[in-house]
Protein backbone atom coordinates (compact mmCIF):
# COMPACT_ATOMS: atom_id res chain seq x y z
CA UNK A 1 0.00 0.00 0.00
CA UNK A 2 1.23 3.32 -1.21
CA UNK A 3 2.18 5.67 1.91
CA UNK A 4 0.16 9.47 0.20
CA UNK A 5 2.21 12.34 1.84
CA UNK A 6 0.09 15.95 1.53
CA UNK A 7 2.85 17.87 2.52
CA UNK A 8 6.57 17.42 3.00
CA UNK A 9 9.32 20.19 4.19
CA UNK A 10 12.21 20.87 6.47
CA UNK A 11 9.86 21.10 9.98
CA UNK A 12 7.08 18.90 8.99
CA UNK A 13 5.14 15.86 7.49
CA UNK A 14 1.27 15.66 6.77
CA UNK A 15 0.68 12.56 5.61
CA UNK A 16 -3.36 11.04 4.79
CA UNK A 17 -3.76 7.91 6.65
CA UNK A 18 -6.40 4.78 4.74
CA UNK A 19 -9.18 4.01 6.97
CA UNK A 20 -7.80 0.41 8.63
CA UNK A 21 -4.77 1.44 9.36
CA UNK A 22 -3.38 1.97 13.11
CA UNK A 23 -1.61 5.25 13.40
CA UNK A 24 1.20 4.47 15.40
CA UNK A 25 2.20 0.45 16.48
CA UNK A 26 -0.09 -2.04 18.70
CA UNK A 27 0.67 -4.50 20.77
CA UNK A 28 2.04 -7.83 19.07
CA UNK A 29 3.64 -8.35 15.86
CA UNK A 30 0.69 -8.29 13.81
CA UNK A 31 0.27 -4.74 14.83
CA UNK A 32 3.34 -3.54 13.68
CA UNK A 33 2.54 -2.07 10.57
CA UNK A 34 0.73 1.76 10.85
CA UNK A 35 1.36 5.16 9.63
CA UNK A 36 4.40 6.12 11.58
CA UNK A 37 6.46 3.44 10.48
CA UNK A 38 5.35 3.83 7.25
CA UNK A 39 6.48 7.28 6.93
CA UNK A 40 9.60 6.65 8.85
CA UNK A 41 10.87 4.24 6.46
CA UNK A 42 10.72 7.31 3.95
CA UNK A 43 12.31 9.88 6.74
CA UNK A 44 13.76 8.86 9.65
CA UNK A 45 13.33 12.19 11.30
CA UNK A 46 9.30 12.04 11.42
CA UNK A 47 7.64 11.97 14.63
CA UNK A 48 4.06 11.45 15.26
CA UNK A 49 2.26 14.27 16.46
CA UNK A 50 -1.43 13.26 17.30
CA UNK A 51 -3.43 10.35 16.19
CA UNK A 52 -6.64 8.90 14.52
CA UNK A 53 -8.78 5.97 15.35
CA UNK A 54 -8.11 3.14 12.90
CA UNK A 55 -11.17 3.07 11.45
CA UNK A 56 -10.79 7.13 10.43
CA UNK A 57 -8.93 8.41 7.74
CA UNK A 58 -7.50 11.17 6.76
CA UNK A 59 -4.66 13.93 7.62
CA UNK A 60 -1.91 12.98 10.51
CA UNK A 61 0.91 15.67 11.36
CA UNK A 62 4.84 14.29 11.92
CA UNK A 63 7.25 17.05 13.45
CA UNK A 64 10.82 16.44 11.78
CA UNK A 65 12.96 15.54 14.98
CA UNK A 66 11.83 16.37 18.13
CA UNK A 67 12.17 20.16 18.51
CA UNK A 68 9.42 20.28 15.75
CA UNK A 69 7.33 17.19 17.37
CA UNK A 70 7.54 19.52 20.59
CA UNK A 71 6.32 22.60 18.58
CA UNK A 72 3.39 20.88 16.80
CA UNK A 73 2.33 19.24 19.95
CA UNK A 74 2.04 22.02 22.13
CA UNK A 75 -0.01 24.09 18.75
CA UNK A 76 -2.45 21.02 19.42
CA UNK A 77 -2.66 20.69 22.78
CA UNK A 78 -3.57 24.69 22.78
CA UNK A 79 -5.73 24.43 20.30
CA UNK A 80 -4.35 26.49 17.92
CA UNK A 81 -5.25 23.60 14.70
CA UNK A 82 -8.17 24.06 13.14
CA UNK A 83 -9.34 20.34 12.18
CA UNK A 84 -12.47 19.70 10.25
CA UNK A 85 -13.35 16.40 9.17
CA UNK A 86 -16.49 15.54 6.79
CA UNK A 87 -18.71 12.31 7.83
CA UNK A 88 -21.89 10.83 6.42
CA UNK A 89 -24.15 10.27 9.14
CA UNK A 90 -27.51 7.86 9.40
CA UNK A 91 -30.87 10.56 8.85
CA UNK A 92 -31.73 13.53 7.42
CA UNK A 93 -30.05 16.33 9.98
CA UNK A 94 -32.62 19.16 10.77
CA UNK A 95 -30.82 22.47 10.97
CA UNK A 96 -28.44 23.96 8.59
CA UNK A 97 -25.47 23.95 11.32
CA UNK A 98 -25.05 23.89 15.33
CA UNK A 99 -22.64 22.38 18.19
CA UNK A 100 -22.71 19.49 20.40
CA UNK A 101 -21.32 20.35 23.79
CA UNK A 102 -21.92 17.20 25.91
CA UNK A 103 -19.25 15.60 28.32
CA UNK A 104 -17.93 12.49 28.33
CA UNK A 105 -15.91 9.65 30.06
CA UNK A 106 -14.36 6.38 29.06
CA UNK A 107 -16.80 3.45 29.15
CA UNK A 108 -14.27 1.43 31.64
CA UNK A 109 -16.51 -1.90 31.38
CA UNK A 110 -17.00 -1.50 27.86
CA UNK A 111 -13.50 -0.29 26.73
CA UNK A 112 -12.73 1.38 24.02
CA UNK A 113 -16.01 2.54 24.12
CA UNK A 114 -16.52 6.20 25.31
CA UNK A 115 -19.84 7.95 26.63
CA UNK A 116 -21.59 10.67 27.98
CA UNK A 117 -21.90 11.63 31.79
CA UNK A 118 -23.31 14.62 32.56
CA UNK A 119 -21.89 14.15 36.31
CA UNK A 120 -18.44 13.09 35.52
CA UNK A 121 -17.52 13.67 32.23
CA UNK A 122 -14.75 15.79 30.52
CA UNK A 123 -16.11 18.97 29.02
CA UNK A 124 -16.40 17.97 24.88
CA UNK A 125 -17.80 20.32 22.32
CA UNK A 126 -18.54 20.00 18.77
CA UNK A 127 -19.48 22.17 15.64
CA UNK A 128 -21.43 20.65 12.72
CA UNK A 129 -22.59 22.13 9.52
CA UNK A 130 -24.11 20.11 7.02
CA UNK A 131 -22.89 20.02 3.39
CA UNK A 132 -25.49 17.48 1.58
CA UNK A 133 -28.61 16.11 2.62
CA UNK A 134 -29.89 12.98 -0.26
CA UNK A 135 -33.54 12.21 0.98
CA UNK A 136 -33.06 9.80 -0.90
CA UNK A 137 -30.92 7.28 1.32
CA UNK A 138 -31.88 8.86 4.29
CA UNK A 139 -27.94 9.90 5.17
CA UNK A 140 -26.58 13.49 5.15
CA UNK A 141 -22.89 14.66 4.96
CA UNK A 142 -21.42 16.70 7.38
CA UNK A 143 -18.44 18.86 8.23
CA UNK A 144 -17.25 18.84 11.64
CA UNK A 145 -14.69 20.63 13.90
CA UNK A 146 -13.84 19.32 17.26
CA UNK A 147 -13.08 21.85 19.95
CA UNK A 148 -12.05 19.61 21.90
CA UNK A 149 -9.88 16.53 21.38
CA UNK A 150 -11.94 13.33 23.24
CA UNK A 151 -11.24 9.88 22.10
CA UNK A 152 -14.36 9.29 19.92
CA UNK A 153 -15.91 12.44 20.38
CA UNK A 154 -17.05 12.93 16.80
CA UNK A 155 -18.54 9.33 16.53
CA UNK A 156 -20.17 9.74 20.03
CA UNK A 157 -21.34 13.36 19.45
CA UNK A 158 -23.38 12.44 16.53
CA UNK A 159 -24.99 9.29 17.93
CA UNK A 160 -25.44 11.07 20.76
CA UNK A 161 -28.05 13.82 18.68
CA UNK A 162 -29.80 10.69 16.80
CA UNK A 163 -27.45 10.82 13.72
CA UNK A 164 -24.67 7.70 13.70
CA UNK A 165 -21.85 7.38 11.28
CA UNK A 166 -22.76 5.00 8.85
CA UNK A 167 -20.15 2.02 9.03
CA UNK A 168 -19.26 2.75 12.39
CA UNK A 169 -19.12 -0.85 14.30
CA UNK A 170 -18.39 0.66 17.71
CA UNK A 171 -21.51 2.92 18.39
CA UNK A 172 -24.37 2.73 15.52
CA UNK A 173 -27.18 0.22 15.28
CA UNK A 174 -26.39 -2.74 13.22
CA UNK A 175 -28.27 -1.64 9.95
CA UNK A 176 -26.36 1.78 10.60
CA UNK A 177 -23.01 -0.01 11.31
CA UNK A 178 -23.60 -2.26 8.05
CA UNK A 179 -25.07 0.17 5.40
CA UNK A 180 -20.60 1.32 4.21
CA UNK A 181 -17.97 -0.93 4.27
CA UNK A 182 -16.10 1.60 6.63
CA UNK A 183 -16.78 4.47 9.09
CA UNK A 184 -17.37 7.24 6.68
CA UNK A 185 -15.49 9.92 8.82
CA UNK A 186 -12.46 11.73 7.31
CA UNK A 187 -9.89 14.15 8.74
CA UNK A 188 -10.10 16.60 5.75
CA UNK A 189 -8.46 19.52 6.79
CA UNK A 190 -5.90 20.87 9.13
CA UNK A 191 -5.43 24.61 9.44
CA UNK A 192 -2.38 25.32 11.71
CA UNK A 193 0.52 28.08 12.00
CA UNK A 194 4.15 26.72 10.29
CA UNK A 195 6.25 25.48 13.16
CA UNK A 196 9.52 27.11 11.58
CA UNK A 197 8.23 30.05 9.62
CA UNK A 198 5.04 31.34 11.38
CA UNK A 199 2.73 31.19 8.08
CA UNK A 200 -0.39 29.90 7.54
CA UNK A 201 -0.78 26.01 6.79
CA UNK A 202 -3.87 24.96 5.20
CA UNK A 203 -3.64 21.34 4.57
CA UNK A 204 -6.22 19.25 2.99
CA UNK A 205 -7.16 15.67 1.80
CA UNK A 206 -10.39 14.76 -0.19
CA UNK A 207 -13.01 12.67 1.50
CA UNK A 208 -12.73 9.11 -0.22
CA UNK A 209 -16.57 8.48 -0.51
Amino acid sequence: MTTTLIHLDDALIAADKPAGLLAVPGRGPDKADCLAVRVQALHADALIVHRLDMATSGLIVFGRGAAMQRALSIAFAERRVDKTYVAIVDGLVADDEGEVNLPMICDWPNRPRQRVDHQHGKPSRTRWRVLERDPERGRTRIALQPVTGRSHQLRVHLMAIGHAMLGDELYAPPDVAAAAPRLLLHASRLQLAHPSTGDALDLHSPPPF
